[in-house]
């Protein structure tokens, strides 16, 4: 299998040239990186070559990396049924710069370009339609960047007097716990209440005849 993957990275190496700017083996699988602006190219190359007809899109997600310069990666599933092979493929960008859509390549990319745009805020040029997916009409933020907050911004709430949903920042009844060990009760100095009674059964009774 390995073989096999290293031949297609140096046949796709070799075909799209400085667009392609590392590849690697991973998990059974060849992961190529390529150049942001050359995402469309590599795409329909991928597509139509005869070796390599990956034909159909999978899916594509976004990959948060904070402390990166170039925070967000784009990461395209394609599968091949004629070779029976998949490849991954990813992209780098930023917060501003948009990552050219792959929808005139895979219709399928459609919506998940517009999830990763909900999600994350990837950018994505010429998309017929960028809008959020998945969160409400007015959501703030991206909620599967690193940096949101755990609890968000708004909770949402259905009054009976105004007979609708309503939104309202959001409260929190206690303070937000951090635990540094798997179980809460681990690191506990109070005994439980009951554990007592356990370790009385498991003292032997001094007036028991052997």
């Amino acid at each position: 299998m390995d073989d096999a993957l290293n031949e297609l990275g140096a046949y796709l190496a070799d075909r799209l040239g400085p667009a392609l700017l590392a590849s690697q083996i991973a998990l059974g699988e060849l992961t190529i990186e390529v150049d942001r602006e050359e995402i469309v190219p590599a795409l329909t190359f991928l597509r139509d070559d005869p070796q390599c007809r990956y034909g159909c899109l999978i899916d594509i997600c976004g990959v948060d990396y904070p402390e990166h310069e170039r925070r967000f990666e784009v990461i395209y599933h394609l599968l091949s049924p004629w070779q029976n092979q998949r490849i991954r493929v990813r992209v780098k960008t930023d917060e501003a710069t948009p990552v050219p859509s792959a929808v005139g390549v895979f219709p399928a990319a459609n919506w998940f370009e517009r999830e990763a745009y909900d999600l994350y805020g990837i950018l994505f040029s010429g998309h017929p339609d960028l809008r959020r997916l998945l969160t409400d009409y007015g959501f703030e933020g991206h909620p599967l960047r690193k940096d949101f907050p755990l609890t968000g911004f708004v909770e949402l709430r259905y009054d009976d007097e105004l007979k609708r949903v309503v939104y309202e920042p959001v409260k929190l009844m206690q303070e937000f716990r951090s635990f540094d060990f798997l179980s809460p009760w681990e690191g506990m100095d109070t005994a439980i209440p009951g554990d007592e009674k356990a370790g009385e059964a498991r003292r032997p009774d001094k007036d028991a005849k052997p």
